[in-house]
């Protein structure tokens, strides 16, 4: 269960953020917007929001969550792949150093950013991307290790992310899309197939019981409320055009 979540507003120069999704810029206003409406949300799940400034000399620093990874044991500092957030890891690190008692860093040339990561209880699935890479990979998982944890490489070849494409629901529930369908590494899984013209609903996110699923996805909103889960959406369609999703956009714990 999650009691907090860390989150950075949307800057002026989203405009400029990363993106392969050929989905136009971002509108800025629309943004602030809707990431308020998510907020509104986590707050409603019952969530305590610790919020940071926007910093607009990082046009991709509200996606929060790919520079920090959050377990019970320890807290750990990523390193981005991508050249243009290299920063963003110091803009946060003296919050994290102050809050955390245990807190490890990854190290160049090990790159990790963790939407490339997906906890199951104590094991970490790790997408090795463009963003994160072997070296980073083997840093992480002797961190893990050191702490009681275990960390499960996913080999990738299409999406940007673990977890553009994977998103685990608890109960063993997992939605899949794409090249992690029929991928042996999940076969254990109780595997829920988001379509290909819903591709983006498998970044939902579970808090609490209850899975935030993207607006105007309503096959994959249907088949989660089949399996019982209360669900709630969230229009994320300006982060949408610069490669962010629902998970991207908070760090829970």
């Amino acid at each position: 269960m999650f009691q907090y979540a860390i989150t950075r507003p949307p800057c002026p120069r989203i405009t400029e953020g990363i993106t392969t999704a050929n989905l136009g810029k971002p509108n800025y206003d629309k943004s602030l917007l809707q990431h308020q409406n998510y907020v509104n949300t986590l707050q409603q799940l019952g969530l305590e929001i610790i919020t940071l400034e926007a910093n607009n000399n990082f046009p991709d620093s509200t996606f929060i969550e790919d520079v920090v990874l959050y377990t019970p044991e320890v807290v750990i500092l990523t390193n981005p792949g991508a050249a243009s957030r290299k920063g963003e890891t110091a803009l946060i690190a003296q919050m994290i150093q102050e809050r955390f008692e245990v807190v490890e860093k990854i190290r160049p040339p090990g790159t990790i950013e963790a939407g490339d990561i997906m906890r199951v209880g104590h094991d970490f699935y790790i997408g090795l991307s463009e963003r994160s890479n072997e070296a980073g990979f083997r840093q992480l998982i002797v961190i893990l290790e050191r702490y009681g944890m275990r960390g499960i490489p996913v080999s990738m070849q299409e999406m940007l992310h673990l977890k553009t494409g994977v998103s685990y629901l608890e109960n063993n529930n997992l939605l899949v899309c794409g090249e992690f369908i029929h991928h042996d590494t999940f076969k254990h899984f109780n595997r829920i197939v988001v379509e290909e013209e819903e591709a983006y609903a498998a970044n939902s996110l579970w808090i609490n019981g209850t899975v935030i699923v993207p607006e105007g996805f309503p096959k994959t909103k249907l088949k989660i409320e089949q399996l019982g889960y209360p669900v709630v959406t969230v229009d994320v369609s300006e982060f949408q055009k610069v490669d962010g999703g629902l998970s991207c956009l908070s760090v829970r714990f």
